[in-house]
């Protein structure tokens, strides 16, 4: 597996049987490199939006692929295309928030604890 995060807390993970990749990066970008990945032949294995916190409300996301490529799934496509577009609207139409740093730790702290159930 391939593991695409912008959470410092996964990028430190070290029981993982796979591959993780960190970037410095927002939601969006996140999104758009697991798309990338999908057009590459990777399967999604974590649905990108798969738990009830909204895209604007936590700044970290952790998405899952194969690492092994094969055939275009157009499944998977679809899920990532509709993913970026439902996370757009949601960025869009709300403001910046600043968080302090206590409230990011949490926020990091749900992304991996959302991600670290699928192993």
């Amino acid at each position: 597996m391939i593991i695409i995060t912008n959470n410092p807390l996964i990028r430190n993970m070290d029981y993982v049987n796979g591959e993780i990749l960190y970037y410095d990066v927002n939601i969006m970008d996140i999104l758009i490199l697991a798309r990338d990945r999908v057009h590459q032949g990777h399967k999604l294995i974590s649905h990108p939006l798969f738990s009830s916190v909204k895209p604007n409300e936590n700044p970290y996301k952790t998405i899952i692929i194969s690492k092994d490529k094969g055939k275009l799934d157009i499944n998977g496509l679809k899920v990532i295309e509709n993913s970026i577009s439902v996370a757009s609207k949601f960025l869009k139409n709300s403001e910046i928030k600043c968080y302090s740093d206590e409230i990011l730790e949490d926020f990091k702290f749900i992304d991996y604890t959302i991600i670290s159930e699928k192993f």
